[in-house]
């Protein structure tokens, strides 16, 4: 009797185990994704604030573009030239669809044009390339 009431309690520990497991796993899989970014702006100060007043009216149609693409949240931050661009985006987002959105986007496409009169590549971006995607070296 004692051997059947043993058996019951692991069955139902290895129950638990396995449902605690799913959960946490389908929770990782669902968590949001963080990327850091960076590019310069041309070093004017006019032009650094006319590229700040673009960004404090954005466009209605680029914001929803950044959400449909799975952008969840996106903040830019400013110092000298430099941006520094945060990106909390779902699970399932992927640059590659970003990109390939844009580009199929006129309005988008608008603002980046208009965007890159303000903006300047990194010394290491590669050719054509805008924002670049930082390496996180420190977390605590």
């Amino acid at each position: 009797m004692f051997l059947v009431k043993l058996f019951a309690v692991a069955n139902s520990l290895l129950y638990i185990h396995t449902l605690l497991f799913l959960y946490f796993t389908s929770k990782i899989q669902h968590m949001p994704q963080q990327y850091c970014l960076a590019l310069d702006l041309k070093n004017d100060a006019a032009l650094i604030e006319a590229y700040k007043q673009y960004h404090q009216e954005i466009w209605p149609g680029i914001v929803q573009s950044i959400k449909d693409s799975g952008i969840l949240t996106m903040q830019i931050y400013n110092a000298g030239n430099r941006l520094f661009m945060i990106i909390q985006a779902s699970a399932d987002f992927n640059f590659t669809k970003k990109a390939a959105a844009d580009v199929a986007n006129p309005l988008v496409q608008q603002w980046e044009q208009l965007m890159w009169q303000y903006q300047q590549a990194l010394p290491f971006a590669a050719p054509g390339q805008k924002w670049v995607l930082m390496e996180k070296i420190f977390e605590v």
